[in-house]
């Protein structure tokens, strides 16, 4: 029994290809996996991560609409890119493929590179993003370590290593590595593909359903709940903010925030740090016209890796205003502006004002 690093030996290599079998009969068909395409491949993996399968097929399915190959990425405006990323979040992810794609034009003349060593020095691509594509697409030695298959192994092994440090990364990448079959890219996909619909993050694993649960430790123990080990989360920082939704003649103000930052470059109705009260508000509401009144509207906390948006949002109702270029319908917003996930529950609202 393999319940230690020195006696690891040979018990996930026996069942690998119990593993390949049950891949073979039951993994899903995703639109990334009918023709191993690298391009394919690479958005599908850039939209995953922080991201269920189940949340990123329509999303997937509307950027490939408009973005078929690398050459519509390498073109393609970037307010018009991250109008299609919108509500997948982390907005870099989407920079860097745009800049991973004018590479590729200019380097490798608009074919995917096809080596781990000329893939991982793309813009975005890390180290498991690279072995995914090598290993999957071009069939190289590759693992990919990614919370899903670190959530496998430290079940099977009952292993209690924090999963949170490299070198806990690196163990599981060396041992992997030294059972990976000729199928590489499948074995990987395997993995993957047990953490992400039997050996579930959150709920109780489907261990009878489970392929290899016949040497699984943590199922012998029925001990899953113990694994994995990783760092306690600190508590996110706290931000109160104050929002303003202006509304003259059925439209309404986005703004782009500033190019640092978080969510920079992305649109947002105009807001301010800390709770205001009645006269500040409306000497606020007064920069974008002639007030009519002011109404309460929604509260809304929006949380995003590190940091916590509590934010409280006011309808200014504007007689007139000095600056009508600024105003869009809500159609326009929809059509044309990228607008994060943390300011779309007031467009929502705002939906129910204006009719």
């Amino acid at each position: 029994m393999c319940y230690n690093l020195t006696t690891y030996g040979d018990c996930m290599k026996d069942v690998v290809n119990e593993l390949l079998n049950w891949y073979d009969k039951n993994k899903r068909l995703l639109p990334w996996r009918l023709d191993k395409n690298p391009y394919h491949v690479w958005i599908s993996e850039i939209m995953l991560q922080q991201t269920r399968i189940e949340a990123v097929l329509s999303y997937y399915e509307r950027f490939m609409k408009e973005l078929p190959d690398i050459s519509s990425l390498a073109k393609v405006e970037e307010d018009r890119l991250l109008k299609l990323w919108e509500g997948l979040g982390y907005y870099n992810r989407a920079r860097n493929l745009k800049k991973a794609a004018v590479i590729i034009m200019e380097k490798y003349h608009g074919e995917f590179p096809h080596t781990y060593s000329q893939i991982i020095q793309l813009p975005g691509i890390g180290e498991y993003t690279a072995s995914a594509i090598s290993s999957i697409c071009f069939g190289e030695r590759e693992v990919t370590v990614d919370g899903n298959v670190m959530r496998v192994f430290t079940r099977f092994y009952n292993d209690s290593s924090n999963i949170s440090k490299e070198s806990t990364k690196k163990m599981i990448h060396d041992h992997l590595l030294s059972i990976l079959p000729s199928r590489s890219g499948d074995f990987n996909e395997a993995l993957m593909e047990l953490g992400e619909v039997v050996c579930i993050p959150n709920g109780i694993p489907k261990c009878l359903s489970c392929p290899i649960h016949s040497k699984c430790l943590s199922f012998q123990h029925s001990n899953y709940y113990q694994f994995p080990v990783k760092d306690v989360k600190r508590d996110k920082e706290e931000v109160i903010m104050t929002v303003l939704i202006p509304i003259w003649n059925d439209k309404t103000i986005v703004r782009k925030r500033k190019d640092l930052g978080l969510l920079h470059g992305l649109y947002e109705f105009p807001n301010y740090l800390g709770v205001k009260e009645e006269k500040e508000i409306l000497l606020l509401a007064r920069k974008f016209g002639c007030v009519e009144r002011v109404e309460k509207s929604i509260s809304y906390t929006h949380v995003f890796t590190h940091k916590k948006w509590k934010m409280q949002a006011y309808f200014v109702f504007l007689k007139d205003t000095f600056c009508q270029d600024m105003f869009y319908s809500i159609l326009e917003i929809e059509n044309s502006f990228p607008l994060p996930t943390a300011f779309t529950p007031f467009l929502y609202v705002l939906k129910e004002v204006i009719k």
